[in-house]
């Protein structure tokens, strides 16, 4: 599958390989159009972008968009917070951004303990012990993910469902109300087949990323490859393939209310 453009793709800034410029050249190899930068948030505490990088970051950006020809974004993967929705992009970092992904993750700077219990410890356990999540917590995790997408302008929702458990029908639902895409992530196993079937029934609709944390991985698909040829998602219901570019939430939030 040739991605037009690859929306999730780590660096140095983080705890990518490469560097801003190694994945643009990556990408214009494999004949993408585009790419987002999309570094963990500022509030992932073993290795999120610091803000006082973000100058930096920006200049990276347009320098590897100016020596490549492809499009380079400014972008993060936002860290989920708390059950209320909370993410670590502020409305005061909007204008340094152009692509904005939310998901679940560990080590972060979670709003209040209930928070740091049930994201960090208890999806953890039950990852652990391999068992499906228990019904609160499942619950717990559903109204994260919806609260996001409601209070939010989320672009897409990372690997969802990986590390965590939730009511993937029901995130569905809700990012196909607000028009958030559902990620399929190339590097991740997050979705099994009933989940993702239960996801397409929604009405939503996907991009596929790649998750790259070096450049060679740039604009690789292949594990979603995989899953598709099990799960028949409608390509047309894919936005980032076949020559298509998503038509991102965010973006259209910026323009209308900064």
């Amino acid at each position: 599958m040739l991605l037009t453009g690859d929306y999730h793709t780590h660096t140095v800034y983080s705890h990518g390989k490469g560097t801003v410029l190694d994945n643009a050249f990556a990408a214009k190899e494999r004949g993408l159009r585009e790419i987002a930068i999309t570094d963990h948030g500022f509030e992932q505490m073993a290795f999120g972008i610091k803000r006082k990088k973000m100058p930096q970051l920006i200049a990276d950006c347009r320098e590897a968009t100016e020596k490549t020809g492809v499009r380079v974004y400014v972008g993060m993967e936002a860290n989920l917070c708390d059950e209320d929705g909370r993410t670590d992009m502020t409305v005061n970092d909007y204008k340094d951004f152009d692509i904005f992904l939310m998901g679940i993750h560990r080590f972060v700077k979670f709003t209040r303990f209930k928070d740091f219990w049930n994201m960090f410890f208890v999806n953890a356990f039950y990852t652990m012990i391999k068992r499906e999540g228990s019904k609160s917590l499942v619950r717990y995790n559903t109204r994260a993910y919806i609260h996001s997408i409601e209070r939010y302008p989320v672009d897409a929702v990372t690997h969802l469902n990986f590390l965590c458990f939730c009511d993937v029908s029901e995130v569905a639902k809700a990012a196909r109300d607000h028009g958030t895409y559902i990620e399929l992530n190339a590097k991740k196993v997050h979705l099994s087949d009933e989940q993702l079937e239960a996801a397409e029934k929604t009405g939503v609709r996907f991009i596929v990323d790649s998750d790259a944390h070096t450049p060679d991985r740039v604009g690789d698909t292949k594990l979603v490859d995989e899953l598709l040829a099990r799960v028949p998602v409608p390509r047309e219901r894919i936005d980032n393939i076949d020559g298509r570019t998503p038509d991102f939430r965010f973006r259209k939030f910026k323009e209308e209310s900064l």
